[in-house]
């Protein structure tokens, strides 16, 4: 009979803590009140917390940091921090030129790789791209899509250096600088035409032109980032001037 209880309260308390993750009564660092705290707020012994606890952390609901407690979400490392010191260092030149080298491979790889439901997948998010009517959408939605050829490579060594990169898409001042690039003259019909093109290789299984399709993709947004950052350059130089 004890054991049908003690059941029944881990249930009980798994059920509270999956409330407790959905609301917003968490600190905004997501850290969880201790077991003790937790087992006194559900009226539940601390086995029964200490359980659901195990449940949560075993689908990637929770995470524990030694000596410091438990965290909603998923498990966090001290890699995201190397990553904020190379966004810090670098420019969009150097993201450029890694980029270069980086996505045209891959989409090679893709073009090898890709499953049927994965390109049909690619062809949703250029559509989403081709919808979007503000910046922050059309980022997000290219950022999926470019994502979205790296996975379909099947190189999860590839993946994870390519999400070092993407993670500069994040960077305020670099997204400003893109925005106003694509917002050049015909940008974005370009932009759009390239993906449809770069997609149409994947789909073909022809890996030479789907690494020349996303290799011209990249070289034609380079031109234009660099296009943009000199005419800032010259337009601070005349504001300087007339002060």
């Amino acid at each position: 009979m004890a054991t049908n209880q003690s059941q029944e309260n881990s249930n009980y308390a798994l059920e509270r803590l999956r409330g407790l993750l959905a609301s917003d009564q968490l600190d905004s660092d997501g850290k969880l009140p201790t077991e003790r705290a937790l087992a006194l707020m559900f009226r539940v012994s601390r086995r029964s917390i200490r359980r659901a606890l195990e449940v949560l952390a075993a689908e990637g609901q929770i995470w524990r940091r030694q000596g410091s407690g438990t965290y909603a979400g998923p498990e966090q490392d001290d890699w995201a921090d190397h990553v904020e010191t190379i966004v810090a260092g670098t420019n969009f030149m150097e993201i450029m030129e890694v980029r270069l080298r980086i996505e045209p491979q891959l989409a090679q790889l893709a073009a090898m790789r890709a499953k049927k439901d994965e390109i049909t997948r690619m062809r949703e998010l250029a559509l989403k791209i081709r919808e979007s009517d503000d910046s922050d959408s059309r980022e997000l939605w290219d950022g999926a899509l470019h994502r979205q050829i790296a996975q379909s490579a099947s190189n999860q060594f590839f993946l994870t250096i390519f999400d070092v990169i993407n993670r500069v898409r994040q960077d305020e001042a670099w997204r400003l600088i893109r925005e106003k690039a694509r917002s050049a003259n015909d940008t974005l019909s370009v932009s759009h035409a390239q993906h449809a093109m770069l997609i149409d290789a994947i789909a073909a299984h022809d890996p030479a032109k789907a690494g020349e399709a996303m290799r011209q993709h990249l070289l034609m947004l380079q031109e234009r980032l660099i296009r943009q950052t000199s005419m800032d350059t010259a337009g601070k130089g005349v504001l300087s001037d007339a002060s």
